[in-house]
């Protein structure tokens, strides 16, 4: 596998661009142990007719399974008690007789992804996702696994969104088949199908341009998917015969190996008549795939480009672009709501002779946090100058230990009013935990010790756990370990899961130096 690696490399490395990757539904029974669309149709039946009822009567058409399902499910979920909470919660969202079957397979989904990020086989697989920097993601699923993985890229659902936006291209994920967020936007039934069918050509126009510029890496697909092969027919049919060469390299398929030695192979495809040139990669093991990928990345962070083009196009455009111009440190971007135009990204020192307080970082703060004493910094000019400078742009930054240094306690209102920092004071430690990964940490983790919890997880799904940890069993000394040992996550252009860590940093400046 380690020959194929270094071949992935190559040719990644000659592709001259990032790669997107195109992911299907294997890809979430690989990593969730989500069924296939038939078996998550049967499992809506119960109550209901047999399963096997609405498969022959829609002649093993998938998409008419899903519209006869609907309907009948439609009276059942309005008549069971099981279904009360739900009804209560969605009734004013409710559109057609279908409203009822999506909701319940958003709410399923919903919940199958969370507990899968906790219960996955495959954790240094997801663990060697998450860091990898492609510029963008395009998916048929509908489960949320994705933007969990991504949390910084910017998602589209649905082809409409897609069509009447003007995406960048980069660090984007787009859910053309709709997303579990949003249940009326799932292509579902049979009705769905043929609008979306009747969209392709467009959509292929507004997506062409990725396929022939970027590599195409399909994760959970056959070669057989109608889906793929829909969308291929289209941009096949937009290129024009004569200029489908210029996919060639592009098209990467990996599939499993279903215990067989892994292969690196190229090969062709019919599509509507034309040979189209595709590369097939098997492995039963994919973690020397995304180490390739990896081995390629950007060495800015997908979703800070997204936020450059972005503005680009908004200064283009401009009558006025004259106002919409600044200067900004790469680590101080966390939106581009602040920053209209970025002109220029480095790296600042980590000396302050130079540059001064105004040219500090939030991973300067948080280095001063963490590995404590490597920079000696000034606390009384970073709460008068640095911190309130780098909040415009940066959401979570540590506070207490400069307030701690200075002496200064909450009833000393006079001398707070003094810093611009009451955004960061109002804070509690809830705001630093993430909501959506409660129910796993109850699970599976609530009563592990800080230690435990490190011991038995990757460092990117321990920082999330551990910023559940109550003061009581916040352990300062060993969470302050963690975040030096992992210092590197603490930055954007290392890890999509930056924010994770940087919450639990803040978490340990509340606990460790915050007031009682």
């Amino acid at each position: 596998m380690e020959e194929i690696k270094k071949m992935l490399i190559s040719h990644f490395d000659s592709a001259g661009s990032a790669p997107f990757l195109f992911i299907g539904s294997g890809f979430s029974r690989r990593y969730l142990n989500l069924e296939d669309w038939d078996s998550l149709l049967r499992r809506f039946t119960d109550g209901i007719k047999p399963y096997e009822y609405y498969f022959t009567t829609a002649d093993g058409d998938l998409s008419k399974v899903a519209s006869l399902i609907a309907d009948d499910f439609h009276n059942k979920w309005w008549a069971d008690p099981k279904y009360d909470v739900s009804r209560e919660k969605n009734k004013g969202k409710l559109k057609d007789k279908t409203s009822a079957l999506r909701i319940e397979i958003c709410n399923y989904l919903n919940e199958m992804a969370t507990a899968g990020f906790v219960e996955t086989a495959y954790p240094e697989e997801i663990s060697a996702l998450s860091r990898l920097n492609v510029d963008g993601i395009i998916t048929t699923n509908w489960d949320l696994f994705l933007e969990k993985l991504f949390p910084d890229y910017r998602v589209y659902v649905g082809q409409s969104e897609l069509l009447f936006s003007n995406p960048q291209s980069i660090g984007e994920i787009y859910k053309i088949h709709g997303s579990s967020s949003r249940p009326a936007s799932l292509v579902l039934t049979r009705e769905d199908y043929d609008l979306f069918e009747d969209r392709n050509p467009y959509l292929a126009a507004k997506i062409i341009t990725l396929f022939v510029e970027h590599p195409i890496i399909f994760i959970g697909y056959s070669l057989s998917d109608k889906n793929i092969a829909n969308i291929l027919k289209a941009i096949v049919s937009c290129l024009g015969s004569e200029n489908v060469n210029k996919l060639r390299d592009n098209l990467i398929f990996i599939q499993r190996a279903n215990d067989q030695p892994p292969s690196y192979s190229k090969t062709v495809i019919a599509i509507d008549s034309v040979q189209l040139p595709i590369t097939i990669v098997k492995s039963d093991d994919f973690l020397p795939i995304y180490e390739a990928l990896d081995a390629t990345k950007r060495k800015i962070p997908a979703r800070i480009l997204r936020f450059c083009k972005e503005q680009l196009y908004t200064l283009v455009q401009s009558a006025s672009p004259e106002n919409k111009m600044c200067v900004v440190d790469i680590d101080n971007i966390e939106s581009a709501k602040d920053v209209e135009f970025v002109v220029g990204v480095g790296i600042a020192g980590t000396s302050t002779s130079g540059i001064g307080y105004q040219g500090l970082t939030a991973i300067d703060l948080f280095k001063d946090l963490i590995l404590e004493g490597e920079i000696k910094l000034d606390s009384e000019k970073l709460l008068s100058s640095t911190i309130p400078s780098i909040s415009k742009n940066c959401k979570y930054l540590p506070i207490y230990k400069y307030l701690n240094d200075l002496g200064i306690l909450a009833e000393d209102k006079e001398r707070l009013a003094e810093f611009d920092i009451a955004r960061h004071i109002e804070k509690t430690p809830a705001e630093f935990s993430s909501t959506i990964y409660a129910r796993p940490f109850v699970q599976t983790e609530r009563h592990k010790s800080a230690q435990e919890i490190i011991e038995t997880n990757p460092p990117e799904k321990a920082a999330i756990f551990l910023s559940f940890i109550s003061r009581e069993k916040f352990d300062a000394d060993v969470i302050r370990e963690f975040l030096a040992e992992n210092i590197d996550k603490l930055e954007t252009a290392n890890s999509n899961y930056a924010t994770y860590f940087r919450k639990l940093a803040c978490l340990y400046d509340f606990y460790a130096y915050g007031w009682k």
